[in-house]
């Protein structure tokens, strides 16, 4: 039986990883945080993780299905490779340069907070195919099972490891804003990059797999 342990700290630490750049939900946060107080910021990363724990969910059911039929992976590969290629064209040659934008979100009462957080997370796809390849990955592994208990302790650790990076950026965002208006200003180079990585590692594996 896989260690409840090891899927709460794999959900932790991956939820970690893909929330840490600047994007819109966790810069929304810290701007709420800034105009409107804390509480208001809490309301809306409740609402964005309330989102992220279903979109999580999902994945899993997915992964799931995929991980009983083998030849579903290998064609995934390949739609994954052409999918995440022509992101990494777009990236890197296509894409304008960002501008950073300064307080665009307007809205007044707790309620719109919250269902902000719900909306903006929602319209975030990142998470779904993200965990989808975490789960399959640790499962090939032997780290991971499909199984209830693991499952559950994989999703307290996403949704844990996402409310700790939104609350660092409610927390510390004064500190950090420098930061993040570099990571704007390179974000399709950053993007791009990963997808050009992610397309390179698929095409590695599609090669083995045939030859």
């Amino acid at each position: 039986m896989i260690n409840v342990a090891l899927p709460f700290f794999s959900g932790l630490i991956t939820a970690s990883v893909g929330t840490a750049l600047p994007g819109l939900i966790n810069m929304s946060a810290a701007k709420i945080s800034m105009r409107d107080g804390r509480d208001r910021a809490m309301l809306f990363i409740t609402g964005a993780i309330i989102i992220v724990f279903f979109q999580t969910l999902s994945a899993i059911l997915f992964a799931r299905f995929i991980d009983s039929r083998p030849d579903i992976v290998v064609l995934l590969r390949e739609i994954g490779f052409a999918i995440f290629a022509i992101l990494a064209i777009y990236f890197l040659f296509v894409a304008k340069k960002p501008k950073v934008k300064k307080d665009k979100i307007k809205m007044r009462s707790k309620t719109s907070r919250f269902f902000l957080g719900m909306l903006l997370s929602a319209l975030n796809f990142f998470p779904v195919p993200y965990y989808v390849f975490i789960t399959i990955t640790l499962s090939a592994y032997s780290l991971f099972s499909f199984d209830r208990l693991p499952v559950f302790s994989f999703l307290v650790g996403v949704v844990l490891g996402s409310f700790a990076v939104f609350y660092y950026y409610i927390s510390f965002f004064e500190r950090i804003e420098a930061k993040t208006d570099f990571f704007f200003r390179n974000m399709n180079q950053i993007i791009g990059t990963i997808t050009a990585t992610v397309a390179l590692a698929a095409l590695v594996s599609i090669i083995n797999y045939y030859y």
